[in-house]
């Protein structure tokens, strides 16, 4: 036997694995698209309706799918495996991410598929239970918030109590950034995080004395 039959033997052959039926094949596309659809819900549970991609979220299903077929291929010829990274190495993505939370849900589609790929469907369900848990805690506690610049602008400073009155009830932990008092007029500048934006808009509006309010977000953010 010469060298070349030795590898072809222990290393080319040892590494092949084509014991893999359809059924396990369809079943294991089956769940990691189940779970792909379970991330789609979250990203747009968690995504505003300004900067929701549709597209994105669709793609965040197939990267899944794609993914775990991937790593199906690679388990089961180390020649085909060595073939697919050479190919897989020349591609390039293009597409600008908007949001740190989007590069947040494409690792986590491809994280589920690469575990569905290796035969642990369990373990990927308990991931993402667990992603979701962590993502929605922390995205709706009020210190998790993003943080907004609230601009009042009023006739005079006499309404000053009542504007910090009322952004007090739906922020206690608001900072009052400026106020700038001119002969007419007079402007607030305050930072707060609150859930219901809409509602302290128009309530503020109704002060006695206030001329116009505006909330700002940072960039990438939206107020609503």
């Amino acid at each position: 036997m010469s060298v070349k039959d030795v590898i072809k033997k222990s290393f080319l052959q040892g590494f092949q694995n084509t014991d893999i039926s359809m059924r396990a094949l369809a079943l294991t596309l089956l769940v990691a698209g189940l779970l792909g659809i379970y991330i789609f819900l979250v990203y747009r549970l968690m995504t505003t309706n300004t900067f929701y991609s549709k597209s994105f979220n669709v793609s965040l299903i197939l990267m899944c799918v794609i993914t775990t077929a991937i790593i199906i291929t690679i388990q089961s010829s180390v020649v085909v495996s060595l073939g697919m990274v050479g190919a897989l190495s020349i591609v390039r993505f293009r597409t600008a991410v908007k949001d740190p939370l989007d590069l947040i849900f494409m690792f986590w589609s491809i994280s589920v598929g690469i575990i569905c790929g290796a035969g642990m469907a369990g373990l990927a369900a308990i991931l993402c239970v667990g992603i979701t848990v962590l993502a929605l805690l922390f995205y709706y506690l009020p210190e998790a918030r993003q943080s907004l610049i609230l601009v009042v602008n009023a006739v005079d400073n006499d309404c000053a109590d009542s504007v910090y009155a009322t952004v007090r009830r739906y922020d206690r932990h608001y900072h009052v950034k400026s106020r700038n008092l001119t002969r007419d007029n007079v402007d607030f500048l305050l930072e707060v995080r609150v859930k219901d934006s809409e509602a302290l808009l128009k309530e503020l509006g109704q002060v006695r004395g206030v001329k116009s309010v505006s909330l700002v977000a940072h960039k990438g953010e939206s107020v609503y």
